[in-house]
């Protein structure tokens, strides 16, 4: 494997991992609904969800006004 191929799977495996713990973070916002009967647990992130289209949008905004 060659070096380059080595440092886009580290990059990769960074990225996830600190998207795992962010995600730790805002996970139990209010808005996100869990509902647990018995041994199963359904979660609905709905405002999580939001969150993170409104900021991602953001993101591709002003990396567009880049281009």
């Amino acid at each position: 494997m060659s070096i380059g191929k080595l440092l886009i799977v580290a990059g990769i495996i960074m990225v996830m991992v600190l998207i795992g713990i962010i995600w730790t973070f805002i996970g139990k916002l209010p808005g996100d609904f869990s509902f647990k009967k018995g041994n199963v647990t359904l979660h609905f992130p709905i405002m999580t969800s939001i969150i993170v289209s409104i900021i991602l949008s953001l993101v591709f905004f002003i990396l567009g006004k880049f281009r």
